[in-house]
């Protein structure tokens, strides 16, 4: 008979051992599986009246999970595709488990075999360039909070940045004069530089200018000096977009987030007519593939596709409509 385990242990070298040991997995991917299994335990707490503390492995079981899985969709609201991300981190320490674990295998493999959910990919979405306009014409540049917030809309737009590497950059990360840029450590600890326009150099050389908040690190930091959260540059961006909205009517239709903006410079390198495989470096994609989703979004290039075809030809037919009482008593 096996001896019941404590949760604690077990998770705890999942993340020492496994993630940051073994696989040196990236800040970013540490970050989410953190986000993940807090979310399942207080879940847990609340179903099994147990603090997190006490939870014994074999509590966290496949019923268990699946109910987690399908709270997160209902109450939180979370697409289909942010479940699988949940249930991925969830399969990655129960993998790990299943080797520290062998008496627990039946358990593991019922976890293991929850299936991901499926879901109809849409077209990503992004902003013109009146609205990118609207939308940095709204933080004052007459607060700090204004200034940092014009800054950092404007790079995010400009080099498509992820709101991680967004919220990770420091000061010593821009370098501006001849060949300005930022250099950004992003999935998989993929390091890259992307060059900055001049304006955006201005803009970010008269913002280092500013005097600096707490340890005086961070590129972007919150009102106290410290780290922005990904929280926090939500709030930042929706905040601005809401009142944008009044002036440009078309952002009533969007929902403007951080990597909204992320495909908005994607699709500005596109229409200029940047080859995928130079914005798939740029970004910081694994592959071109990833990229094609830019291709299928825009319109406007299909459009410019399509008029270089011949067209075929079609014959047009005119509408005779059928005799009154024969529609009545069709219709009867």
């Amino acid at each position: 008979m096996n001896t019941r385990v404590s949760l604690a242990s077990p998770l705890e070298r999942f993340f020492t051992q496994r993630l940051m040991q073994q696989r040196q997995a990236s800040p970013h991917t540490i970050g989410s599986y953190r986000d993940t299994f807090r979310q399942l335990l207080k879940f847990a707490e609340k179903r099994l009246y147990k603090m997190p503390s006490r939870l014994n492995f074999e509590e966290i079981d496949a019923p268990l999970i699946s109910a987690f899985l399908d709270d997160l969709q209902k109450s939180r609201g979370i697409t289909a595709r942010t479940r699988n991300i949940r249930l991925a981190a969830i399969r990655s320490f129960f993998r790990f488990a299943a080797f520290e674990m062998p008496g627990n295998l039946a358990q593991i493999q019922r976890v293991l075999a929850i299936p991901s959910k499926r879901y109809a990919r849409r077209q990503i979405g992004y902003l013109t360039r009146p609205e990118v306009d609207a939308l940095l014409a709204i933080p004052s540049l007459n607060s700090w909070s204004g200034r940092r917030d014009h800054a950092l809309l404007l790079l995010a737009v400009q080099t498509g940045a992820r709101l991680s590497e967004l919220v990770s950059l420091k000061r010593s990360d821009v370098k501006l004069g001849v060949g300005a840029h930022i250099h950004v450590i992003g999935k998989g600890r993929k390091e890259r530089c992307t060059p900055l326009t001049k304006q955006t150099a201005a803009v970010l050389k008269s913002w280092l200018r500013e005097p600096t908040r707490g340890a005086g690190e961070m590129l972007f930091p919150n009102a106290r000096g410290g780290r922005l959260s990904a929280d926090g540059m939500q709030y930042i961006v929706t905040k601005h977009a809401v009142i944008a909205e009044r002036t440009c009517p078309s952002l009533n239709n969007k929902r403007v987030t951080p990597h909204l903006l992320r495909h908005t410079a994607a699709m500005e390198l596109l229409e200029a007519g940047v080859d995928t495989s130079v914005i798939a470096l740029w970004f910081g994609h694994e592959s071109v593939e990833t990229t094609q989703v830019y291709l299928e979004a825009n319109l406007a290039l299909k459009e410019k596709i399509l008029a270089k075809t011949a067209p075929h030809k079609g014959r047009r037919g005119s509408f005779l409509p059928t005799d009154q009482l024969l529609e009545f008593l069709k219709g009867l």
